[in-house]
């Protein structure tokens, strides 16, 4: 009795299974079926459009079109592609025989193998590239100024070229000229050098036709009577001081950035590049070997003394410069080592008056070198690399040292080379850029004294 109601359970059951098989949906191979092979899906792989293919059919199609798009509708994938787990773990659960089979024959077949590898390793490269998907716009921003630089770097090329293949012009000038060969209209050019007070007296040495001969015999006394009636005592000791100068040199002391170029193009170039490519090596090369002549008018330009109230000259101070204060010095070692750009911004937009377009140039150039340097730090800041920073600066420092110096100009002989002897002496009498007489401020009328 008891046999008979279980057998009857039993039946009920499978009746019951039979039933719902029978009214349940019916899943064949064809529905996994590859859109390539037509084959059951193997490693399914999905793409952003949404269909899927096997991995080694997939591989194939790249490694035959070498194209990231889908074989189907075309459509680009972004990325690297991965199999779809929740795929095929369903498949190999539902037909693990043909899984096994096809597993099989994808082993055997070497295209197969070495289109599977080439592809993952495009997908390894692949991978590297995604962590800086963070800084694309910080290397976007980099990338304008970058290439804002070097389109002020080229058109600074341009100009410096051009006035360097300029020579014919050059050898006119005065800084080239002895003051004994100078002609009265050169005097009185040298003469409103000196500032716009100077171009009160300009018509009376013309009418007097003073020429450099006779302007090397005048005296103060001859100043103060007339025809030059130069009644200021300040007026006739900076005529008198900057005709010292005249003396001593032979030439004209360069006056402002084209002149001293004319001067001693060696030590222009040096200053180009150095002050560019390494601004803080370049001035520490200046306090080293260059103190008198260019370092101390440097800082005496960008860190200046506060006014004082006692009644000295300006153009004595000028003349005479005296050791930084270390007011000074902290001033100068704070923008040296955190902003050393804004120290040559800070000189051009000394010289706004006697440079129009250049000095304007020059701040441009050192603000995005400044901006440049900043992201630089940040960028070193931020990948936690700032223990490597002394090495990169020795490597720097080194790799400046080995650079090739420029090579000097060719031996002369006669009386060409005296003249280069006494245009050295002017060239290092004068100072690069930062002239120390205020005549060197006055040529376009900056200072009076």
């Amino acid at each position: 009795m008891e046999e008979s109601q279980q057998n009857d359970l039993n039946t009920m059951t499978l009746e019951k299974d039979d039933h719902l098989k029978s009214t349940g949906p019916q899943i064949s191979v064809s529905e996994f079926s590859c859109h390539c092979c037509y084959d059951i899906l193997v490693n399914p792989t999905t793409l952003n459009c949404g269909h899927s293919f096997c991995r080694h059919c997939l591989a194939l199609w790249w490694t035959s079109s070498k194209k990231t798009e889908c074989p189907e509708c075309r459509e680009k994938w972004e990325g690297f592609p991965k199999v779809n787990i929740l795929l095929r773990d369903a498949i190999e659960k539902l037909f693990p025989d043909a899984i096994r089979m096809r597993f099989e024959d994808i082993q055997q077949n070497n295209d197969i193998v070495q289109s599977l590898a080439a592809f993952q390793k495009y997908g390894n490269d692949q991978i590297p590239l995604a962590p800086n998907t963070g800084r694309v716009n910080q290397q976007r921003g980099g990338g304008f100024f970058s290439g804002v630089l070097t389109a002020l770097t080229g058109v600074a090329v341009v100009l410096l070229v051009s006035h360097w293949s300029s020579r014919e012009s050059e050898h006119d000038l005065l800084v080239h000229k002895p003051v004994a060969k100078w002609t009265a209209e050169e005097v009185v050019l040298w003469l409103e050098q000196l500032g716009p007070w100077a171009s009160l007296y300009k018509d009376r040495f013309l009418s007097e036709r003073v020429n450099g001969r006779l302007l090397l015999t005048l005296t103060e006394e001859e100043f103060s009577r007339a025809p030059y009636t130069i009644e200021s005592s300040s007026h006739r000791r900076a005529i008198l001081m900057e005709l010292e100068r005249v003396k001593a040199l032979g030439v004209k002391p360069p006056q402002n950035l084209w002149e001293y170029k004319a001067v001693n193009p060696g030590r222009s170039l040096f200053l180009l590049y150095a002050l560019k490519s390494s601004p803080r090596l370049g001035l520490l090369y200046l306090y080293l070997f260059d103190y008198t002549d260019t370092f101390l008018p440097f800082i005496h330009t960008i860190c200046p003394l506060p006014e004082d109230g006692s009644g000295e000259d300006l153009i004595t101070k000028l003349l005479d410069l005296r050791e930084p204060t270390w007011k000074q010095w902290r001033e100068f070692l704070v923008k040296y080592s955190f902003l050393p750009y804004q120290l040559i911004a800070e000189f051009a937009w000394d010289w706004l008056e006697v440079h129009y377009w250049t000095s304007r140039f020059l701040i441009v150039n050192a603000m995005l070198l400044s901006v440049l340097e900043l992201f630089s730090f940040w960028r070193i800041w931020s990948r936690s690399e700032l223990k490597t920073v002394p090495q990169r600066m020795w490597s720097h420092f080194w790799k400046g040292l080995r650079r090739p110096r420029p090579r000097r100009l060719a031996r002369t002989q006669g009386p060409q080379r005296m003249r280069c002897v006494r245009h050295e002496k002017a060239a290092t009498s004068a100072v690069p850029l930062a002239l120390t007489s205020v005549t060197d401020k006055d040529s376009q009328g900056k200072v009076e004294p």
